[in-house]
């Protein structure tokens, strides 16, 4: 298997920082760029490490305690005065409690919060299902405008979270917390909107977005090339907007596609891919995720077993899609 993006040399050790770590390290090296930088927490800056970005800039940081849909007010008003505000908490409170406050006070006033919802899907492991956001990306699709990305690694949330800040308008950065192994060089330079093509490949393609399923696909293609298959892999980063061309380039190269999200099926990156593919260039399909369910408390390994979000899942998926495509070919 060809890897067509730059890989990490060598998985980093036990001491190598975990996602949110590189999170705040790389707000504060912002901050250090630009005085316009400032982070509003409600009550999670241990949990986010946004602690380490208080104590650095301790004039640039307000809590505002267990108030979200305040701490989204507060952003706003902020982004009026030409400051460039990261509110952030946990992924189930940004895509459900303060949607409304978001949708109004920032995206519909075309200010530049940058909002952020840690621990999404089973990311947020013994929360359990109230923390459990498997809605989130599905709810801020609608928002006109917002631009949502899933980094997969510390590699691309550096890379996107400093393009996010110099680019103006609000946005939603879903952020795993805990330590994932880089999977790009450090030279890497992810782009907001444009996916990355970790593989070639010409019997079907794997669209995956986050920290959970980009490494699972490529997993799953690595194990469908021992049997034959060619997989081409794609880190989908960015899920609004979508880099459509790219989609349409491998449904015609591919002829099958198979979506991978910690997140509802109905509502994420399976039902973006999908509305492009209906629209321009129709194949046949699987999706990998959240099949109408709610979440439930449990470990990561569990939690993927359970719904599914595992290389084993996207292999028969694969397979699935290339006998459906290959039955449509027999037809025609």
């Amino acid at each position: 298997m060809t890897f067509v993006a730059p890989r990490a040399l060598a998985t980093a050790g036990a001491d190598a920082p975990e996602m949110r770590a590189v999170y705040s390290q790389t707000l504060m090296d912002l901050a250090a760029e630009d005085p316009r930088i400032v982070v509003i927490d409600a009550d999670l800056a241990r949990a986010n490490a946004t602690d380490k970005f208080r104590d650095a800039y301790p004039e640039r940081h307000v809590d505002v305690g267990v108030a979200e849909a305040n701490m989204v007010g507060i952003a706003a008003g902020l982004s009026t005065t030409g400051m460039i505000p990261f509110p952030g908490t946990f992924s189930c409170f940004a895509g459900r409690r303060v949607f409304d406050q978001f949708f109004i006070s920032a995206a519909y006033a075309k200010l530049n919060v940058k909002l952020t919802g840690s621990d999404p899907g089973v990311a947020a492991t013994y929360n359990g299902g109230t923390h459990m956001a498997f809605e989130d990306i599905g709810v801020m699709r609608t928002v006109p405008g917002l631009t949502i990305y899933e980094p997969s690694d510390p590699v691309t949330l550096r890379a996107l979270l400093r393009e996010s800040a110099a680019t103006y308008g609000s946005s939603y950065l879903r952020l795993h917390r805990k330590y994932i192994a880089p999977m790009y060089d450090e030279s890497f330079e992810a782009e907001l909107g444009k996916g990355i093509v970790v593989t070639e490949g010409s019997d079907v393609t794997l669209i995956a977005t986050g920290a959970v399923m980009v490494p699972e696909a490529i997993t799953a293609a690595e194990t469908l090339e021992a049997s034959g298959i060619n997989a081409a892999v794609i880190d989908m980063h960015t899920v609004k907007p979508i880099d459509r061309e790219l989609v349409v380039r491998f449904a015609r190269a591919t002829g099958a596609i198979v979506t991978c999200e910690n997140h509802q099926v109905n509502s994420g990156l399976g039902a973006a891919v999908a509305e492009v593919l209906v629209e321009e260039w129709p194949v046949p399909m699987r999706r990998i995720g959240v099949h109408d369910e709610f979440g439930e408390v449990g470990t990561l390994d569990y939690l993927k077993e359970r719904y599914g979000l595992t290389a084993q899942s996207i292999v028969a998926a694969a397979e699935a899609v290339i006998e459906q495509k290959r039955t449509m070919e027999r037809a025609q």
